[in-house]
């Protein structure tokens, strides 16, 4: 009963973006010696870190964010480049919303969505993780820019829409035609997409400890 029950877990959608428990390491060189800032190898990379700001579902700034600035494992951040040549070649480009998250972060969302009655919605439902993969840097939100007005496409709805009408297959016309040109770009570098919300993608790596170290 428990490996069956195991198996299910690991089969469901929350799995994908909600690693096993690890430790939380709060070391800024452990930190640097496996994450980069996401236009280090690629300035044409726009970055909107909307938790910086107020411009999020919260409505307010999120603690340990400090810059407005992204990370990932260095990894994903090569890939991200590579990602951003295939685009390149369309005239578009990629805009990043959040890359690494500290634990403290992702702590205050699950906060919020008890304040605010939303648990079972939200957390519950698969949108908000308490143990997200961003805190490993192996998760990144993004969408597609024309680079020649550096407008985003249109995918249909917002950023962190937390309704069926973000999951990935739930668009038609334009938004169904550019999720796709998203999708197939991260795929072809080797990021997977969590199919209830088309901007969150992974990258399957090795897990290091989870962060909380803050961006700056």
């Amino acid at each position: 009963m428990r490996y069956t029950l195991l198996l299910l877990l690991l089969a469901s959608p929350l799995a994908a973006q909600t690693p096993a428990d690890t430790t939380i390491v709060r070391d800024r060189r452990t930190f640097d010696s496996l994450m980069a800032d996401v236009r280090s190898l690629d300035t044409t990379i726009a970055v909107e870190a909307r938790y910086f700001g107020s411009n999020n579902f919260t409505g307010q700034p999120l603690p340990g964010y400090d810059a407005d600035r992204a990370f990932l494992r260095k990894e994903a951040v090569a890939a991200l480049t590579r990602v951003q040549a295939r685009l390149r070649r369309q005239q578009l480009g990629l805009i990043i919303y959040d890359g690494y998250r500290p634990v403290r972060a992702t702590e205050e969302m699950v906060a919020w969505a008890i304040r605010v009655g939303r648990k079972v919605e939200l957390v519950d439902g698969g949108y908000i993780a308490s143990r997200s993969r961003h805190n490993l840097g192996l998760a990144v939100d993004l969408t597609v820019i024309d680079l020649r007005t550096r407008r985003p496409l249109e995918m249909g709805t917002p950023y962190d829409t937390f309704s069926e009408a973000a999951h990935t297959a739930n668009a038609t016309g334009e938004a169904a035609k550019n999720r796709k040109i998203l999708v197939d770009a991260m795929v072809a570098e080797g990021f997977e997409n969590y199919d209830q919300e088309w901007w969150h993608f992974l990258m399957r790596l090795p897990a290091e400890p989870r962060f909380d170290v803050p961006v700056r």
